[in-house]
């Protein structure tokens, strides 16, 4: 009745992408879901990033004046 069964069953099908191919794009899917997932429920990003290197630093800053001081530990002595 004028339907063009290729058109319905694909006759034109596409090769299915090589294994480097498939592998490199599950790759990429993967990343973009772990990006989307870190950024869930975060309004600025950029803001972020910028607060969790200052925590970073001043963790580093604390550890070195630590370090500076001897130990830092508790002293007590045996008499």
């Amino acid at each position: 009745m004028g339907h063009c069964t290729s058109c319905l069953f694909g006759s034109s099908r596409e090769e299915p992408p090589d294994y480097e191919t498939r592998r490199r794009q599950q790759a990429e899917a993967a990343e973009k879901r772990r990006q989307a997932n870190e950024s869930r429920g975060v309004k600025d990003p950029e803001a972020l990033k910028k607060k969790l290197q200052k925590q970073k630093e001043m963790e580093r800053r604390a550890e070195e004046a630590e370090s500076q001081q001897g130990g830092g530990g508790l002293k007590w002595t045996v008499g």
